[in-house]
């Protein structure tokens, strides 16, 4: 009889402490995912006024970035360039450049990551290198991010929220990274988008996305030349956010 009690004392212990674990990691996940709410991603900026915003993601091709700022200098569109880390640390020069031409240099991550399957704690690793080597670049901190593959989980929007960051995402993608998007294809995807769900999408306060490839250094003048010819004018992410308030348009 002691023998039992002594057994199914000890049972008792060790299922109360599983159950102690077992509820610090539900209580943990549940105060990270009900902490105050994060701000959601900008997307678009609601405005009667033809101003767009270009975006130029940047992990690679840096051998096309001097005839994307020429092609930009010439429409005089200002753009805003997200780099990540690893690319502003092997490219400081030319990130100097960028900054100097008068384009928006903001936070692309490190290592260019899914965001969606990185801890809060490491996303705002990738977040705080990136800043810290930009900043010791060109003298000034992040305070954008565009998070890799658009990915807008709750670990990677709760880890730029925590840091002060708010999180940058696009109307209109030119999809100009696969290797079937012609010149052709990228202007049409931005100067004429296609309807998606049933919507025409407002070109007025749009944030376009780019990279810096080829096809999309072709595409660019074009892109430019029409949309001007539209009455559209180009700027900063900074410069777009001060038209009217800020919507939300993606599905």
């Amino acid at each position: 009889m002691f023998i039992n009690l002594k057994i199914s004392r000890r049972i008792l212990s060790l299922g109360g402490i599983f159950f102690l674990l077992f509820a610090g990691v539900v209580a943990e996940k549940w105060i990270t995912v009900s902490h105050s709410a994060v701000l959601k991603p900008i997307d678009q900026v609601k405005t009667e006024q033809k101003v767009m915003a270009l975006t130029i993601n940047v992990d690679w091709g840096e051998e096309y970035i001097p005839a994307i700022l020429d092609t930009l200098d010439k429409g005089k569109a200002p753009a805003t360039f997200f780099v990540t880390g690893r690319w502003a640390k092997k490219n400081p020069d030319l990130l100097k450049i960028i900054a100097s031409r008068g384009h928006q240099i903001e936070n692309h991550g490190y290592s260019h990551p899914h965001p969606d399957q990185l801890s809060i704690g490491s996303n705002q690793e990738e977040i705080k290198k990136t800043e810290s080597i930009i900043e010791g670049i060109i003298g000034r901190k992040t305070r954008f991010y565009a998070p890799p593959y658009g990915e807008k989980g709750a670990s990677g929007l709760r880890a730029a929220h925590d840091l002060g960051y708010q999180t940058i995402l696009w109307t209109l993608d030119t999809v100009d990274w696969r290797t079937d998007s012609t010149p052709e294809l990228i202007a049409k995807r931005i100067i004429n988008p296609a309807i998606r769900f049933g919507i025409k999408p407002n070109k007025s306060g749009a944030i376009v996305l780019m990279h810096p490839k080829s096809n999309t250094v072709k595409a660019l003048p074009v892109i430019l030349d029409q949309l001007s010819r539209e009455g559209y004018i180009f700027q900063t992410l900074d410069g777009l956010i001060t038209f009217d308030q800020i919507g939300d348009t993606t599905s």
